[in-house]
């Protein structure tokens, strides 16, 4: 395994940020990698950690790397693939974090057998992400321990045993932060229907979605389980369960939403093969 990897990452968007930010305190606590990026569309704080941290931006010529990443949007990929190539060469490990693109045709673009298909999410921005990836038969176990090496810093990394279960993976850690977003959201706006200043509102729906999140992170317990032991039969929660988890509730509206970013993420992918 590289002891310390020169990664060049293309797109540096909502996830490329988060690896970036991932990397750069791994760098802080004293981890090794030297990074160049191309187009990053991050924030000015980010531009000005990675300047403090010697990250190469937007080089003319930079060469070969020893892992590339690519992290732009699937629909701009082939006109980022030129770049790409020019990035990788013959001991160059792909790792790819874009929704629905197969490690196939991350092979045929690339011209490379050696890709890695993984999918952070951006809790990663705080090291409380999990990355779920899958790799092509040409990997080696030292390839996957290095992708697992510059996946960490985000949070846990899950190896997934097949490629066709990586659009469900999408649907479900990649985009589910959003999913967690609106809850919050949508529970603020409840509270203030119900007469709570929105100020407050905000605050206490924010606080038990991040609360309820860190308790059922630090559990040993299924979240059935942790559900139960909050809801007393008759009372207050119970009432509110009821409709949540009605014929037509809150399962009913997941599945349905899993089901749509499972295929779109799918179409996505077919869009780019």
């Amino acid at each position: 395994m590289v002891e310390a990897p020169a990664v060049t990452l293309i797109g540096a968007g909502q996830m490329g940020g988060a690896l970036v930010r991932g990397w750069l305190a791994a760098v802080r606590c004293g981890g090794g990698l030297t990074l160049t990026v191309h187009d990053p569309a991050v924030d000015a704080g980010i531009l000005t950690d990675m300047e403090k941290a010697g990250v190469v931006v937007n080089p003319p010529d930079a060469g070969p790397a020893d892992v590339l990443v690519l992290a732009v949007k699937p629909q701009t990929f082939a006109a980022a693939a030129a770049s790409a190539r020019a990035a990788c060469g013959p001991q160059t490990l792909v790792i790819s974090v874009m929704a629905g693109v197969t490690l196939a045709a991350l092979s045929r673009a690339l011209d490379t057998d050696r890709v890695i298909r993984a999918m952070p999410n951006t809790p990663g921005q705080i090291g409380q992400g999990v990355t779920a990836y899958v790799s092509s038969a040409a990997c080696k176990p030292a390839d996957l321990a290095l992708a697992e090496q510059l996946l960490a810093p985000l949070g846990a990394v899950e190896p997934i045993p097949t490629e066709r279960l990586m659009d469900v993976v999408t649907a479900v850690s990649g985009s589910g932060p959003a999913y967690v977003f609106l809850l919050a959201e949508v529970l603020a706006a409840a509270a203030e229907k119900e007469g709570l200043d929105p100020d407050i509102a905000a605050r206490l729906a924010r606080r038990t979605v991040a609360g309820a999140g860190a308790l059922m992170l630090q559990s040993s317990e299924p979240a059935s389980q942790l559900r139960k032991a909050v809801t007393s039969p008759g009372g207050t929660t119970q009432a509110a369960l009821d409709i949540l988890m009605s014929a037509d509730g809150l399962a009913m509206l997941m599945r349905k939403a899993v089901a749509a970013a499972t295929q779109r993420s799918r179409e996505l992918g077919r869009g780019v093969d």
